[in-house]
């Protein structure tokens, strides 16, 4: 008898334990899972200006470092264009976004809360590339007169808005003093390989992504030639959707202090850092888009 009552409280007292094992599982699961949905998530997006592939890729690593930097969970949202992007902004889908000079005055104006709060050293005074096919005699913009031109996206500050500016200030209307209607690419990489194929005459492209072409060997400068440099005028940048401040201020100090060898996103736009801006900076490029008739 003794034996048998031993034995059965032996098992009630397993049977008790196991119960309290689960009960604290599920207790660990269920504060695991809150803490999972109490973590906030930032979406990101990148404006489609080089090769998709290398951009995805490179803007899941910036993801992932900046989620360590901030304690959110980031996550990359590719665009199929230039304009995707800034309507996913102005929907907010997008939280954080890396635009160029019209692109992001596009998307503040949409969202007047918005702010630009980083960029590269170099967007303080970047410049656009117009390049040709090697044995052309051009030398001028006014050489680009009868030619046939191709621009990046329709979208893109260095790609178009401002080198079609400076042609207009050469006395060139590129939607009459062109060999045929202008082309529009697509991205800046696309823009060189066609002058390089022989497809185009002459484009214009952003000066960064020409000089690492050049420096990786992507462009046959054998048949390619840059014969004009723009002035200098600000371009690309961090923009954060209206959000608390707070959060804005994680982001912004998170960005500010990468470095080179942080993520991948720093190899893809040749910088070792990125430095503060603010909306004000890119009034002249809101200026030129309205006298262009691009933005009203």
């Amino acid at each position: 008898m003794k034996k048998y009552l031993f034995t059965l409280l032996s098992m009630l007292l397993i049977l008790f334990l196991v119960a309290c094992g689960a009960g604290d599982e599920q207790d660990n699961e269920e504060n695991s899972a809150t803490e999972t949905e109490n973590v906030q998530t930032i979406k990101i997006g990148m404006i489609p200006d080089q090769n998709t592939a290398e951009i995805n890729r490179s803007m899941d690593d910036f993801a992932a470092d900046l989620a360590e930097k901030t304690g959110f969970n980031v996550e990359f949202v590719p665009s199929v264009d230039y304009a995707a992007l800034v309507t996913a902004f102005e929907r907010g889908e997008v939280q954080l976004a890396w635009f160029g000079g019209l692109t992001g005055v596009q998307a503040r104006n949409l969202v007047p809360e918005a702010e630009a709060i980083a960029q590269r050293p170099i967007d303080e005074e970047f410049k656009s590339v117009f390049i040709a096919q090697a044995d052309l005699e051009m030398e001028s913009l006014e050489d680009i007169e009868g030619k046939t031109f191709t621009f990046g996206s329709e979208s893109s500050t260095s790609g178009h808005l401002m080198p079609r500016y400076f042609m207009m200030q050469a006395g060139i209307d590129s939607k009459e003093d062109l060999n045929g209607n202008p082309n529009f690419s697509g991205s800046h990489d696309k823009t060189y390989k066609l002058v390089e194929s022989g497809a185009f005459q002459a484009g214009a492209l952003n000066i960064s992504v020409w000089e690492t072409a050049v420096e990786e060997g992507k462009v046959d400068t054998d048949k390619v030639k840059v014969f004009y440099t723009t002035p200098e005028y600000y371009d690309y940048n961090w923009t954060v959707n209206k959000m608390d401040e707070e959060t804005k201020s994680k982001i912004k100090d998170a960005i500010l202090s990468m470095k080179h060898g942080d993520n991948d996103v720093m190899d893809l736009l040749a910088t070792d850092q990125f430095i503060e801006t603010n909306n004000e900076h890119y009034h002249a490029i809101e200026e030129v888009a309205k006298e262009l008739g691009i933005i009203k």
